[in-house]
């Protein structure tokens, strides 16, 4: 075979080959569409629509899922940390500081008995009976909570410590404190609060030099008609849960921490007890009616 005849076959067969690509291309394309067309009209065009806003892959990311809380709500699902939204200073991060534990009223039920120990699962420092030595019912101030444990206020720590008590014990009944009473030795002064708010203020005796007042929390054991112990006492008393250490010589009286009311009125303002506080009767009348058994008493310098 001549050169010339050699390149006209060699042409040929590639005119062929190429023509045969382009109609297998055509065919495969055609195929396709087929199949695409028949796939969209089996998609409700609904579902098309839903795919088109949701952007479909390569197209927008889908906006955050939501889960449902407990109360049945919708909420956003949690961002990841690292996010614009949860940084430190953003209004999401921002969150309203946890109340604090309000004080509380604890009962000892009638004829039970409690343990106050000396520090959550401590030793026992004394036993307190349903009623108090005076016959009322014994109720402790609970100022402050360890896990189930309640730090309280009672004759079983009378320097003005906590005590504290088991709040799983079935001996005990417990109810909010609406009440507390804070007395500031420097100003003389005794303030009767509801939450934060001070509903009444009273000036009051404090202890004289060498008896000075004992400071600490207490609570209100006993409310006593004084004129049933002695003129000294005025109209009433507040008996606390506090002791005085440090009595005057010669005192012939009891060492019960109180808030009582006096015969002696021009000493009100002074420092001239023995270490209790002592109230006009008027005043004194007035806290005697709104203060309940377990109410805090905090004393402070």
């Amino acid at each position: 075979m001549t050169p010339a005849a050699r390149i006209l076959v060699l042409a040929a067969a590639l005119l062929a080959l190429a023509l045969t690509t382009a109609t297998s291309l055509a065919g495969q394309n055609a195929r396709e569409r087929s199949e695409l067309a028949r796939s969209e009209a089996r998609t409700p065009s609904s579902q098309r629509a839903a795919s088109d806003r949701a952007g479909g892959p390569g197209g927008r990311t889908p906006s955050r899922p939501e889960i449902r809380s407990a109360d049945g709500r919708r909420d956003p699902a949690p961002l990841r940390a690292g996010s614009a939204a949860a940084s430190p200073g953003s209004a999401t991060a921002r969150r309203r500081p946890a109340p604090q534990a309000t004080a509380s009223r604890v009962r000892i039920r009638s004829g039970r008995t409690v343990a106050v120990r000396s520090r959550p699962g401590g030793r026992v420092l004394a036993r307190l009976d349903s009623r108090t030595e005076f016959g009322s019912p014994q109720v402790l101030a609970a100022v402050k909570t360890k896990g189930r444990w309640l730090g309280v206020a009672s004759t079983a720590r009378s320097d003005g410590t906590l005590g504290w008590v088991d709040s799983r014990s079935s001996a005990l009944r417990a109810a909010p404190a609406k009440f507390s009473i804070r007395a500031d030795l420097s100003r003389r002064r005794i303030e009767l609060r509801r939450g934060e708010k001070v509903t009444q203020r009273l000036a009051v005796a404090i202890g004289r030099p060498g008896s000075s007042t004992p400071t600490g929390r207490f609570t209100v054991t006993d409310k006593l008609n004084g004129r049933d112990l002695s003129p000294y006492y005025g109209c009433c008393v507040l008996a606390l849960s506090g002791t005085q250490p440090n009595l005057p010589a010669g005192w012939s009286g009891g060492n019960r921490l109180a808030i009582h009311g006096t015969n002696d009125t021009g000493s009100i303002g002074q420092a001239s007890s023995a270490g209790c506080l002592r109230a006009a009767d008027s005043d004194l009348g007035t806290l005697m009616r709104r203060v309940p058994l377990g109410t805090p008493v905090e004393i402070r310098r």
